[in-house]
C-alpha cells in the first residue's frame, strides 16, 4: 500500500474524529463518513453549478435519494432472498402483491406492480414454472387467464417473509420512530401521486404531467 494513501486515509480519520470527540465511534461509522463526504462532491446542486444548469435543487435531490434508496433495497433484498432460490427481486414483490388477492388477471398484477406488460409476463411464467403461480381461464372474459397462489407459494412467501422484515428494518436505517412516521407518511402521498399517473397518464408527456404539480 502506498504511503500517500495511508497518511490520507489516517488524515480523513483525525477528521472525523476532531468533529465528533465525545462520541463513541466504529469503523462502519467512519466509512458512512467517508460515503457521505463523497456523495456531497456529486450533488445535483454541485453539478448544476459546474455546467452552469437550471434546475430544482430541492426537487433533484429527492430524486437521486428515491433512487439511490431503491438501489439499496434492491440489492439487500436480493441477498435476503439467496436462501429462497424459487424467488429473486421482482418475483418477490408480485407474490407479495398477490397473497392479498384470491386471484388476479395477469395484466391487473402487471399494472398493481408498474411493470410494462412483457417484463410482467415473463416474471408471472416463472413464478408458475417454479409452482409459485397457478394458472386458470377468466370465466367472464375467455381473452384472459387468472392467477392465483398455489400452497407452495404461500409457504415461499412466509418463509421468506422473515428474511424480508430483516431487511425492512435495515432499510429504516436509525431513524426514530417519529422519523419512521413521517417518512411513511410523506412516501404515501407520493406514492398516491404516482400512482395516479400511472394509471391514467402514463402515456402523457412529462411536461403535461407537470402541470399536475404546478396548478397546486
Amino acid at each position: 500500500m502506498e504511503l500517500n494513501l495511508i497518511i490520507d486515509i489516517l488524515s480523513e480519520l483525525d477528521t472525523f474524529q476532531k468533529a465528533q470527540p465525545n462520541a463513541q465511534t466504529s469503523l462502519e461509522d467512519f466509512r458512512l463518513y467517508l460515503n457521505e463526504k463523497a456523495y456531497e462532491k456529486e450533488t445535483p446542486r454541485n453539478l448544476t453549478q459546474k455546467f452552469d444548469l437550471e434546475v430544482f435543487d430541492l426537487e433533484n435531490e429527492i430524486a437521486k435519494q428515491v433512487i439511490m434508496l431503491g438501489r439499496y433495497s434492491k440489492h439487500l433484498i436480493k441477498k435476503s432472498l439467496e436462501n429462497h432460490p424459487d424467488l429473486v427481486n421482482e418475483d418477490f414483490t408480485y407474490l407479495f402483491r398477490m397473497m392479498d388477492y384470491p386471484s388476479l388477471t395477469k395484466m391487473q398484477l402487471i399494472e398493481k406492480n408498474a411493470h410494462e406488460k412483457q417484463s410482467g409476463i415473463e416474471i408471472i411464467k416463472r413464478l408458475v414454472r417454479n409452482g409459485l403461480f397457478v394458472e386458470s381461464p377468466d370465466e367472464n372474459d375467455k381473452r384472459s387467464t387468472r392467477i392465483s397462489v398455489t400452497e407452495k407459494g404461500k409457504k415461499v412467501f412466509q418463509e421468506s417473509m422473515k428474511d424480508i422484515t430483516v431487511v425492512s428494518k435495515i432499510m429504516s436505517g436509525k431513524l426514530t420512530g417519529e422519523e419512521k412516521t413521517q417518512l411513511l407518511g410523506s412516501l404515501k402521498k407520493l406514492n398516491t401521486f404516482h400512482h395516479t399517473i400511472y394509471t391514467n397518464l402514463r402515456n402523457e408527456a412529462p411536461e403535461e404531467i407537470l402541470k399536475l404539480v404546478d396548478n397546486d
